[in-house]
């Protein structure tokens, strides 16, 4: 089969596209014949060895057809999405044309969606909700900040968010995207200087709001360590805050001292899809994919990729990628 395999940890130039043998299923595996891949941040962290050694294919999603699943569970040529299960950090994942996957990491899909919409979908989709309902337990009425709304995830929460019935905040560094934000249903946009609790609170003097500051009841930080602290000012007491990703480095918060930064009340918390999705403790099939590819399908959730690539371009895709700039969900197809 054809793979894109690290050749050597570096930069985008170290994925080689080489000949390797098919991979053969054990049991409690499934087989899939990959007809598209999501792009996703932590595969750059693969490539550059940041998180030690992993796998030479990485990838961590796909939508494709089973192979071949030796429990006879999945028929051969049903439609499937594929998601982590160690997938391209303690095995080979799905930068190939075929992958074994753990059949508790691969679900099922009856829609006619094309496959690069079935590729966009899963990883950030799955990620979105969990750090939604299971880190931040949001309900209908609550304020939702979501600081770094334009990449694939971001868009995904903000979606989610207002499905669930919040009044959501976005955030973009880029004030073009800001109409495009509002599309997708963001209630308000600010554009992110790195001082977000000072513009809530504004927003909130001008509203005539009695105790400014702290305006929000949820908050999904995808930019990560180095606007934690401002973050943590613009969760109500009681509110919750989960970081979700490291879009502004993987830099450690210096010097972070609970007493002085975390506010008194504040539920702090992180959710890593990277190691935990389709765990025991987090199993793929309590999250309502089936639902979330109907409101795909019904136009009612925005999941289509902003760019697609052939698998001979993956240096150039995840050039784009770790540039930050290509303002939503990238795909490869086969």
């Amino acid at each position: 089969m054809r793979a894109i395999v690290i050749d050597h940890y570096g930069g985008p130039e170290v994925l080689r596209e080489q000949e390797l043998p098919d991979p053969v299923p054990a049991a409690g595996e499934v087989l899939v014949r990959v007809h598209a891949f999501g792009l996703n941040h932590a595969e750059c962290y693969f490539r550059s060895g940041v998180w030690g050694d992993v796998a030479r294919v990485t990838g961590i999603e796909a939508a494709g057809t089973v192979e071949r699943d030796p429990a006879g569970v999945f028929p051969t040529g049903t439609r499937v999405v594929a998601v982590l299960g160690g997938m391209g950090r303690t095995r080979n994942g799905s930068y190939a044309e075929l992958v074994t996957v753990p059949a508790s990491n691969v679900v099922a899909v009856d829609t006619d969606l094309a496959w690069s919409v079935l590729a966009a979908v899963p990883e950030a989709y799955a990620t979105a909700w969990s750090a939604l309902h299971r880190n931040l337990d949001l309900r209908a009425g609550q304020r939702l900040l979501v600081r770094g709304a334009t990449s694939a995830v971001g868009q995904a929460v903000l979606q989610l968010g207002v499905l669930a019935g919040a009044t959501v905040i976005a955030t973009t560094r880029n004030a073009e995207r800001a109409p495009y934000l509002r599309r997708l249903g963001a209630d308000t946009v600010l554009i992110d200087d790195g001082a977000l609790a000072t513009q809530l609170a504004k927003l909130a003097e001008q509203a005539g709001d009695a105790e400014p500051g702290g305006q929000v009841d949820a908050l999904v930080d995808l930019v990560g360590n180095p606007v934690l602290r401002d973050s943590l000012q613009c969760v109500s007491p009681g509110g919750r805050l989960v970081q979700l990703g490291f879009l502004g480095g993987l830099g450690p918060v210096e010097a972070f001292n609970p007493v002085a930064d975390l506010p008194t009340g504040v539920h702090l918390s992180f959710y890593g899809s990277a190691f935990v999705l389709g765990s025991e403790r987090y199993p793929l099939n309590e999250i309502p994919l089936a639902d979330i590819f109907r409101q795909v399908r019904s136009g009612r959730l925005q999941a289509q990729p902003v760019r697609t690539f052939a698998f001979h371009e993956i240096v150039a895709a995840h050039r784009l990628m770790e540039a930050g700039t290509a303002g939503g969900k990238l795909v490869v197809v086969l």
